[in-house]
């Protein structure tokens, strides 16, 4: 009985660490140190993602860079393709030929983001959105994102566009350390266009303690994702959460990271940074989640749905069953919740649940 109990006690803290690891297992997630990029906490950090808008970090780390070398100025007019207003939602509705500040298209990327405005953006520093792109591409590799690659400025859905939570917590701890004078951008809440003030859509920037703002990302196919930072008592965190399956489980599972981060009690892992170079992802498909088949039309049009968009490739977690009748799962953006239905496969109905991208 003694050495069963010894035997207990052995096994106890193992549990209760796997136990806490259950609770984060269909995201990925990392967060590390802002000041010295050490890794404090990481699920998965390493396994291919779509990054849906948290593509748009890049994107601005480009215009910083832009702004520090003085190639381009805050208050310069760009023009507005027609390329760039046929863009899909989120966007600030902007039309051909119209003119657009360097500044307003910077906060109606971290507010709103817009994919309009970050197309007007990146076609002003790069003539277009392709060349863009790959310019993307070869600076987030010399950053070190070496699992990373680009096919557009937006984060709207393509096969070849793909990160990992660890490349994006590289990317936010450099662009702060990057662009001192510009990393302010990322906690504003609104800003006026047209006369009109737009608000934010990021609520861990507005409601959490010491939040220092980042970016929220959202399709079909990456679920909800979050990239924060935020500091307290003199310590800064940042953290990376992919594939929330709702717009609050996101904004919950990014607030016990950091609570945890603050409060030192994310566990004892071996020392390694975020600048150390992972093990590559080897082909491995990115994690693929899914709206379901009942999405409007203008979301399939946009690509912001996929014909199987249920299961998570690589991985042991399955949205969709292979038997005749199957739990869908839909995602409201504007109440933030999940809901599941069970429905014959040979006779599903469209469903009413509206969409965006965020």
């Amino acid at each position: 009985m003694t050495q069963m109990k010894l035997i207990l006690l052995i096994l106890m803290p193992l549990c209760l660490s796997l136990a806490s690891e259950i609770s984060y297992g269909r995201h990925a997630a990392i967060l590390i140190d802002a000041d010295n990029g050490r890794i404090l906490h990481e699920v998965d950090a390493t396994h291919a993602w779509y990054p849906a808008s948290l593509t748009k970090v890049m994107t601005l780390y480009m215009a910083f860079s832009a702004l520090s070398q003085r190639q381009i100025q805050l208050h310069d007019s760009m023009a507005v393709s027609h390329h760039a207003s046929r863009q899909p939602t989120s966007k600030l509705g902007l039309r051909a030929g119209e003119r657009l500040t360097v500044q307003d298209a910077i906060l109606a990327i971290v507010t709103r983001s817009a994919n309009d405005a970050t197309v007007v953006l990146a076609e002003y520093l790069g003539g277009n959105e392709e060349n863009f792109a790959a310019k993307m591409t070869a600076k987030a590799h010399a950053l070190g994102m070496y699992d990373t690659h680009f096919m557009n400025a937006t984060g709207l859905p393509h096969q070849w566009q793909v990160t990992t939570p660890r490349d994006l917590a590289l990317l936010a701890w450099k662009i702060r350390r990057d662009f001192p004078d510009f990393y302010p951008f990322f906690a504003a809440h609104s800003f006026y266009f047209r006369g009109q003030e737009l608000r934010g859509i990021n609520k861990f920037t507005a409601g959490y303690p010491g939040a220092e703002g980042m970016k929220t990302g959202f399709t079909c196919g990456s679920g909800y994702n979050l990239m924060s930072s935020a500091q307290q008592n003199g310590k800064r965190l940042i953290g990376v959460v992919m594939g929330g399956m709702t717009s609050a489980e996101r904004y919950q599972l990014m607030t016990k990271m950091m609570n945890d981060g603050f409060a030192d009690s994310v566990g004892v892992y071996p020392e390694k940074y975020v600048t150390a170079l992972p093990g590559k992802f080897a082909g491995i498909a990115p994690y693929q989640l899914g709206c379901g088949k009942g999405a409007p039309a203008h979301l399939m049009t946009a690509g912001l749905v996929k014909k199987s968009p249920h299961k998570k490739h690589g991985s042991s977690h399955h949205l969709a069953s292979k038997s005749k009748k199957t739990a869908k799962t839909y995602y409201t953006s504007s109440k933030s919740k999940k809901f599941s239905k069970t429905q014959s496969a040979s006779k599903s109905k469209p469903s009413k649940t509206r969409y965006r991208r965020s």
